[in-house]
């Protein structure tokens, strides 16, 4: 038995000075309201909101890929999401999508697996999840038909294992972007 993992919100600082809501264009505003969250607009959206256009296909394609209703469970696609970050390096994500998949799941069981390395005590779709995660990331062309099949054995379909490769892809995309405008600390 491993212990569980504490995992504590990291703070985000961006590089380039986010938009002030209170100075946002009207485009700028309308496409603020394309975020999912009901929280406050986060210093990541609104440095990304320097470019409206930009900023509004991206959420939109994350909220498809992240949020949809049906196909792969929630948990899986943190567990996607969790696994790419920790190849590409994001420790916020890491910790935002670790977090998520605690809460979804209720059970830090996994997620204190993979940070104390102990892939041993993954389950096989865990398990494969993770490792096609980590596959994914590291180099795409290393993917295997041995990763499918694993992915299928442990009972995904082939819409399930769609949904796995654009929340892995995702956050290829997303860690990079997160790495560029800013970095995260513990630090308030």
């Amino acid at each position: 038995m491993i212990p569980s993992v504490t995992l504590k919100p990291l703070h985000w600082h961006p590089y380039i000075t986010p938009v002030e809501v209170a100075q946002a264009t009207p485009v700028q505003l309308e496409a603020m309201a394309v975020t999912p969250s009901n929280k406050k607009v986060s210093e990541y959206v609104r440095t990304l909101v320097h470019d409206p256009e930009s900023y509004v296909a991206r959420t939109v394609l994350f909220n498809a890929i992240m949020y949809v209703e049906g196909g792969l469970d929630r948990a899986d696609r943190e567990l996607g999401a969790l696994g790419a970050s920790i190849v590409n390096g994001c420790k916020y994500c890491a910790v935002v999508h670790a977090r998520r998949h605690v809460q979804l799941s209720e059970d830090d069981a996994v997620v204190s697996a993979i940070y104390f390395e102990r892939d041993d005590l993954l389950n096989a779709r865990n398990l494969a999840i993770y490792r096609f995660a980590q596959r994914l990331s590291v180099t795409p062309a290393q993917a295997s038909q041995e990763d499918i099949a694993a992915l299928r054995a442990a009972g995904m379909d082939d819409g399930e294992i769609i949904d796995l490769i654009h929340a892995i892809a995702i956050f290829g995309w997303a860690n990079r972007l997160m790495h560029v405008l800013g970095h995260a600390d513990m630090n308030k």
